[in-house]
């Protein structure tokens, strides 16, 4: 028995998909051009920079389990997850602008010193913080709508790719526009303070765009039969969801890894850190095309099978890069970034298709719908493998005798080459084999329809 289509409009799937704009264009930022802005530019110590990125990361998935289970239970005339979205709009335009202003700017004095070092450790790390809160005050409950939007199999997937056709406009503009703009001024610390205003703008005006186009169901009553410790423990019993959840770990690990690495890679190992300005946008435009390849794809071999594909394509252009990159130069990097937009593009929609499924999964055995809960562990789990990626780059940086805006020495620069190589590569691999244990296919999907339809059912009648 097939699920009926939801029928949503146009305008719901535009309004939904664009607030990620603004969703990449953090992620851009904070993926390709924090970490070097933090070094290069703010002048933190790499391990340090890496240390403070990694403390905001495990800040934010301690929040992010809180503010799930929280807008699960809101009740509002505007749904349950739309305030949010309202609420966290502004303070995520605030401190992404405070993200970009260097102290610098209106500290003066000698950045090198421990005394201010610390003091700039301890800076950053609270702004991002406070950053990554706002962030998650708007994503969580934005990731948490799709399931309630639609429960049809494959136009959760059409959605998604609406929305992440959106989410890779963002990261083209983060990706193409992030350093040309820093460029546009003649002082780095008033490029970055632009930065933080104009994108910082977008993600406010995005999220606005949602709230005002998208309606929730009225149906869906809040979840309030758990408590937040036994709401957990049963996210964790779901094991289609562990499943998708530990593969979606390996796979942010290595992409958050490959995307810090990219700026060091063409500026220390090409010495030609203009040419990202072209690798990027080659590598976020063939993903974008790709998006709706994927969503095609997916309708004949299965979503999983789609999103292993991508993993692996990216693992294996990786390789290529690390043996043919530092000698074939900036041309064949071009031509790698197409190879590798390839592998993005195939796993951009693709596990947030999948996600849902498990959530529904999750309510034909206990009866409550809590995608709020699902989805900010699965940002938990997100960030989790972002907070390792950055503390393990950053000190293995330090370690390889990295120093900012200097001709690095062999260790540094084989430091940097095996980020963009074996070690993200191998931790996407790794990602495509836990998906071969994911259980739930089409048929499998509609089973489980069928079978919560039985029980709401049963439910009326008794």
């Amino acid at each position: 028995m097939k699920s009926a289509p939801s029928g949503l409009s146009l305008k719901t799937k535009l309004g939904y998909g664009v607030c990620d704009v603004g969703g990449n264009l953090f992620f851009t930022v904070t993926a390709f051009v924090l970490m070097n802005y933090l070094t290069d530019t703010v002048g933190l110590a790499a391990g340090l920079a890496g240390t403070a990125l990694m403390i905001g990361r495990l800040w934010d998935a301690f929040y992010d389990p809180i503010i799930g289970y929280i807008s699960d239970r809101s009740k509002s005339p505007m749904g349950r997850r739309r305030p949010f979205l309202l609420m966290g709009s502004i303070p995520l335009f605030v401190t992404m602008v405070i993200m970009f202003l260097n102290p610098a700017l209106f500290m003066g004095g000698d950045w090198q010193s421990a005394a201010n070092q610390t003091f700039l450790f301890v800076w950053e790390m609270i702004i991002y913080i406070l950053l990554c809160t706002a962030y998650s005050t708007v994503n969580i409950p934005y990731n948490a709508m799709v399931p309630e939007l639609t429960q049809d199999f494959h136009e959760r997937t059409t959605l998604n790719g609406f929305r992440f056709a959106f989410a890779a406009i963002g990261t083209l503009l983060g990706a193409g526009l992030a350093l040309p703009l820093v460029g546009m001024f003649a002082d780095k610390n008033t490029g970055y303070g632009a930065l933080g205003i104009i994108f910082g703008g977008a993600m406010m005006i995005t999220a606005l765009l949602t709230v005002i186009t998208v309606r929730e169901p009225a149906r869906l009553r809040p979840a309030d039969s758990m408590g937040i410790l036994k709401t957990y423990r049963k996210v964790f019993d779901n094991k289609p969801y562990l499943v998708i959840l530990l593969a979606y770990v390996f796979h942010i690990m290595g992409i958050t890894i490959l995307s810090g690495i990219a700026i060091y890679y063409f500026k220390y190992i090409l010495n030609d850190v203009e040419a990202t300005n072209i690798a990027l946008p080659i590598l976020i435009i063939t993903a974008l095309a790709m998006i709706p390849v994927s969503v095609v794809l997916s309708r004949k071999i299965g979503k999983k099978s789609v999103y292993a594909i991508g993993l692996l394509i990216k693992a294996v252009s990786l390789m290529v890069i690390f043996f043919y990159g530092h000698v074939y130069g900036v041309k064949f990097m071009f031509a790698m970034m197409f190879v590798t937009g390839i592998g993005f593009g195939f796993t951009y929609a693709l596990p947030f298709a999948i996600v849902p499924d498990t959530i529904e999964y999750d309510y034909l055995q206990t009866g409550e719908r809590r995608e709020g809960a699902f989805y900010s562990i699965w940002t938990w789990g997100f960030k989790i493998g972002q907070a390792l990626a950055v503390f393990v780059m950053g000190w293995v940086l330090n370690f390889s005798g990295y120093v900012e805006n200097a001709v690095q020495t062999e260790s540094a620069q084989m430091g940097i080459r095996l980020f963009l190589g074996p070690i993200p590569a191998v931790i996407l691999a790794l990602g495509a084999l836990v998906l071969y244990f994911y259980p739930i296919n089409e048929e499998r999907y509609e089973e489980i329809l069928m079978q919560i339809r039985e029980k709401e059912g049963a439910a009326q009648t008794a």
